[in-house]
């Protein structure tokens, strides 16, 4: 037969339970954007700004490792849009996952990298705006236009 005791025992049992359920829940699923590193450089006439970022996952099954590279008018409410993404995953091998940024004129973008890493996506035009990819470590650059 369950006395009080027991049923006041059963109950702080289950809480407990339920509050360390919770408690690990929230730590493994943090946010999905964790940001190791980011840059952006301005065009020179200031209408322009791109901006480069490097996220890891914080939590079980969130986000992807990854390095972005987006452009955007400097005002103005619209979303950015991503010109260059690099798939930096676990079962990559580590090094510079850093992009430069080089505005050659107003209309010219020139990405810069090191190393081998694989592009994911990689546009040649943006907002009017030219954009090229060069691999430093290899000398090659990528213009398609």
């Amino acid at each position: 037969m369950l006395t009080r005791l027991n049923v006041r025992i059963a109950a702080h049992i289950l809480i407990s339970r339920t509050i360390i359920v919770i408690g690990v829940l929230a730590l493994g699923c943090g946010s999905p954007d964790t940001r190791t590193w980011s840059t952006e450089a301005r065009s020179p006439d200031g209408k322009m700004i791109a901006h480069a970022w490097t996220t890891h996952p914080s939590g079980i099954g969130t986000g992807d490792f990854g390095t972005f590279v987006n452009l955007n008018w400097t005002i103005g409410s619209q979303s950015p849009t991503v010109v260059l993404t690099f798939s930096d995953g676990a079962d990559q091998p580590g090094g510079d996952k850093t992009v430069g940024i080089n505005w050659l004129s107003t209309t010219q973008l020139e990405l810069i990298y090191k190393g081998k890493r694989t592009i994911e996506f990689e546009a040649i035009k943006c907002h009017g705006v030219d954009i090229s990819v060069r691999d430093l470590s290899s000398a090659t650059t990528n213009t398609l236009h």
